[in-house]
């Protein structure tokens, strides 16, 4: 079982930046791909970046690619998503996530586990 606990979320401003933080429990956490998704009231959950196990391999959202960067820790077990160039559309609950199969992807089906989420809220 791993259990996900995100961080970081506030109220910022545009043009602001953001750092999340997921901290990941578990021994296997270093073989694990990673994600950050997000989700506004009313839409379907979205997928944001995701890093390989290794964290060699990252892959991002168009909406977000130039802005946000995803990067791990594996001895430390945490995942952070640092987010610059804020807009107002970026508002959202963020989860991270957590897929035991290997590759990376940005299907929610490919991932195990979530964390509660960390709310954004960026002001215009």
């Amino acid at each position: 079982q791993v259990q996900l606990v995100e961080s970081g979320g506030g109220l910022v401003q545009a043009g602001g930046s953001l750092r999340l933080s997921c901290a990941a429990s578990g021994r296997t956490f270093s073989t694990y791909t990673m994600g950050w998704f997000r989700q506004v009231p009313g839409k379907e959950r979205e997928f944001v970046a995701t890093i390989t196990w290794s964290g060699l391999s990252t892959y991002y959202a168009d909406s977000v690619k130039g802005r946000f960067t995803i990067s791990r820790d594996n001895a430390k077990n945490m995942v952070w998503l640092h987010m610059s160039s804020l807009l107002p559309e970026d508002t959202a609950k963020y989860y991270c996530a957590a897929g035991t199969q290997g590759s990376w992807s940005t299907a929610q089906r490919a991932y195990d586990y979530w964390g509660q989420g960390t709310q954004v809220t960026v002001s215009s």
